[in-house]
């Protein structure tokens, strides 16, 4: 007896078969029919969830023959276990493993203190030696234009300046707005009295930063209301040891790191 196949269409008739390849993690794929291009970010039971490089996400069926890879057909199929999201850094962008640090650009970002620039470090050290962006602290901004003139700002060697309690009519926006016109110079800055203050409260456990009295030291007056050893360096440690992420900090920070960063490696 014969056998006889149960698709009766002429095999010349047939569309050749196409590889199948498994959606995993961070493959480049082409839907077919469009000029959407993506990594792959994740995938569920029928669905690819792709994002291009504008960081726009799209989500596509499974279809078979639905997408290219290097400019051939393929069949796209979960992957024989759920993928894994990317791995991200402590600022939340895309980890590159395996990345050298890029050899460091002429424009620098300046931070007020040694504490501005470990919590800079803490967060955003993946993104920075990629970008090759050098962070150094100035222990205090009071000889801030005769330092912005002393490293000479130029289309190819921007300067960022974060600035610590930037807030109207204080002496570090005086300061600030000495050089706020210097070309290729930008200065921002975030409310707080300290960088301390930055990082969330409940990253640490406690209701709110102390309210300090004038006239005390800030940091040695937060140890005394939080009941910590009086010893402003072991402090910090703690302070900056609760730090894992960018969901530890204030956005207000946040978005001033960003800025700088964006601006020292623009284009000249």
């Amino acid at each position: 007896m014969r056998e006889y196949s149960p698709d009766l269409t002429p095999a010349w008739k047939r569309p050749k078969p196409v590889p199948e390849v498994a959606a995993e993690p961070d493959l480049v794929v082409e839907v077919a029919g469009t000029d959407f291009c993506g990594a792959v970010v994740g995938c569920e039971a029928g669905t690819v969830t792709l994002e291009d490089r504008f960081g726009k996400r799209r989500v596509f069926p499974l279809e078979p023959r639905g997408f290219l890879l290097d400019g051939a057909v393929v069949t796209l199929v979960r992957p024989s276990r759920a993928p894994a999201a990317p791995a991200r850094t402590a600022s939340g962008s895309l980890a590159v493993p395996g990345a050298r640090a890029r050899v460091a650009r002429a424009g620098r970002i300046y931070v007020e203190g040694r504490h501005d620039a470990e919590l800079v470090e803490r967060v955003w050290g993946d993104d920075l030696r990629i970008e090759g962006v050098v962070v150094e602290y100035l222990s205090g901004i009071d000889d801030l234009p005769a330092i912005v003139a002393e490293f000479g700002p130029a289309p190819d060697a921007r300067l960022g300046v974060l600035v610590d309690h930037l807030v109207p009519g204080s002496k570090e926006s005086r300061l600030a707005a000495q050089v706020s016109a210097v070309p290729d110079v930008l200065v921002v800055g975030h409310p707080y009295v300290d960088v301390w203050q930055a990082v969330k409260p409940s990253a640490l456990g406690i209701p709110a930063w102390p309210v300090v009295p004038p006239g005390q030291d800030w940091k040695t007056g937060v140890c005394r209301a939080l009941g910590w050893p009086e010893n402003t360096g072991a402090a910090w440690q703690h302070v900056l040891s609760r730090v894992t992420s960018y969901r530890d900090l204030e956005p207000t920070l946040l978005g001033r790191v960003e800025e700088l960063i964006d601006f020292v490696t623009a284009p000249a």
